[in-house]
C-alpha cells in the first residue's frame, strides 16, 4: 500500500524519532511510505546539521514569534499543505494518508474527504491539555481540532487519559486506538555493549548508577528531585546519579551540586546525540522519571525498559499503562518528591529486585512495544480494500 507520511514538526529530537520508528516499520511491514516534512525538516535524517539552512532559520525565527501571531501562522500553513498535498496527489495518489496532528492543521483532512482517501491521524498534542506554549486562540482551536477528529478515518491516542478528555470535549470522534510509544530494540540492545569499559571510561567502576535522560525543564523535575535527594546521599555512598540533557534548569543543578560537593556522585554530561543515548542507559542500574503529565507518553521511559533498565516513575495514567507497578517497573504517587526519592535510595542496595525488574520490562517491551506493534495497531483503523 503507497502511504503518505505528513507532519508538520521540525522532526528533531524526539518526534523525530517517533515518525522515524513508524515509518521504518511501516516499510518493514511491506509498505511504500514517503514522508511530506516541514518544508527544510528531514526527520529521517538523524544527524543534524551543524549550521541550518535558510528554511531552517526562518522556521526558527517563526517559534519566537509572539501567541497570536504564531498561530495565525500555523492557520496560514493550511495553504501551503493545500498545494503541496495537491501537487504531490496529482503525481502519486496515496492509499493512506498518516499524519502527525498539529494544531489548526485541517488542509489534509478536508482534501482527503474530497478525494476519498483514508486518513489517520496520530495525537500527540492538543488544544485541550496544558501545554509548554500556551495557546492564544484557544477557542478556534479547538473548534478545528473537534472538527478533525470527528471527520478523520481514525485516530491514534498515545495514551488512554488522551483519548478519554477528546471524548469527553468533542463527543463522537472517530474510530481509535490507543499506541503509547515504542522502541527500535535491536538498537537498544544491552549484549551490544561492553559495559564494565563504559562505566571506567565514565567514571562510574565500582558504583550502582541511577540515571535519567531528558530536558531539563520543571515540569520533568529533575531540579526538585536533585535538590530532594541531595542531603540524603551519605547514607548510600555506593549510589551515583547520571542525568543526560540540556535545558532551562541544567545550571540551577550544576550550581547546586557544586554547592553541596557531589560532583563526584552527580554525573551531568549534557545532551548527547540519539544514537549515544543507549550507551548511557547500558551504564544504569536503574532509572527514574521524577515528573511527567497526565496525558503523555515519555519516550524515554521505552528505551530504558528496551535496555532492560527498570524505571522508578509517578502514577500519571500514562505511565502506568505501561509500567506495572513491582513487575516491570515502580510508581510512586505523582508529584510526591519524598517518596520517588525514598525508593529511588531503597533501590540501590537490591540488586536481585533491579535485575528481576529489568527483564521483566525488556521482555514486556520486546513483546508488545517495539514500532512494529505500533504500526500493526495504526492498520487496523484503515478499511478493508484501501
Amino acid at each position: 500500500m503507497k502511504i503518505l507520511y505528513h507532519h508538520r514538526t521540525r522532526g528533531r529530537h524526539v518526534e523525530g524519532v517517533h515518525i522515524r520508528g513508524i515509518v521504518q516499520a511501516l516499510r518493514e511491514l511491506g509498505h511504500d511510505v514517503s514522508v511530506m516534512s516541514f518544508p527544510g525538516a528531514d526527520p529521517e535524517r538523524e544527524v543534524e546539521d551543524a549550521s541550518p539552512g535558510k528554511r531552517g532559520r526562518i522556521a526558527t525565527l517563526v517559534t519566537r514569534l509572539p501567541g497570536v501571531v504564531f498561530e495565525m501562522f500555523e492557520l496560514l500553513y493550511n495553504v501551503v499543505t493545500w498545494f503541496r498535498m495537491a501537487r504531490a496527489w496529482r503525481k502519486a495518489p496515496p492509499a493512506l494518508i498518516y499524519e502527525r496532528y498539529s494544531l489548526f492543521l485541517f488542509a489534509t483532512i478536508w482534501l482527503a474527504r474530497r478525494r476519498g482517501i483514508p486518513l489517520v491521524l496520530e495525537i500527540n498534542d492538543s488544544a485541550l491539555v496544558d501545554r509548554v506554549r500556551p495557546l492564544t486562540m484557544k477557542g478556534l482551536a479547538r473548534r478545528i481540532e473537534g472538527w478533525c477528529l470527528r471527520r478523520a478515518t481514525g485516530l491514534v491516542f498515545i495514551s488512554t487519559y488522551f483519548r478519554d478528555v477528546a471524548r469527553g470535549a468533542y463527543g463522537a470522534i472517530a474510530p481509535s486506538v490507543v499506541s503509547p510509544n515504542a522502541v527500535d530494540l535491536p538498537r537498544f540492545d544491552p549484549s551490544r555493549f561492553d559495559v564494565a569499559a563504559l562505566r571506567a571510561s565514565r567514571g562510574l567502576t565500582g558504583r550502582v548508577v541511577c540515571g535519567h535522560i531528558g530536558a531539563f525543564a520543571h515540569w520533568h523535575g529533575v531540579d526538585g528531585f536533585v535538590e530532594a535527594i541531595a542531603g540524603q546521599l551519605d547514607a548510600v555512598p555506593e549510589l551515583a546519579l547520571v542525568f543526560v540533557g540540556d535545558g532551562k534548569t541544567l545550571p540551577a543543578v550544576r550550581a547546586l551540586i557544586a554547592d553541596r560537593g557531589l560532583a563526584d556522585r552527580v554525573l551531568l554530561p549534557g545532551r548527547v546525540p540519539h544514537d549515544e543515548v543507549a550507551s548511557w542507559i547500558a551504564c544504569m542500574d536503574y532509572a527514574v522519571l521524577p515528573n511527567s503529565n497526565h496525558y503523555g507518553s515519555p519516550m524515554k521511559l521505552f528505551e530504558f525498559m528496551g535496555m532492560g533498565v527498570a524505571v522508578v516513575a509517578p502514577d500519571y495514567a500514562p505511565v502506568a499503562e505501561v509500567i506495572a507497578d513491582g513487575r516491570t517497573g515502580w510508581l510512586f504517587p505523582h508529584g510526591d518528591a519524598a517518596a520517588c526519592v525514598e525508593r529511588v535510595l531503597a533501590l540501590a542496595r537490591h540488586a536481585d529486585e533491579r535485575q528481576r525488574v529489568g527483564d521483566a520490562a525488556r521482555d514486556y517491551i520486546a513483546s508488545e512495544r517495539q514500532w512494529r506493534n505500533n504500526a500493526e495497531q495504526l492498520l487496523t483503523l484503515v478499511p478493508a480494500g484501501a
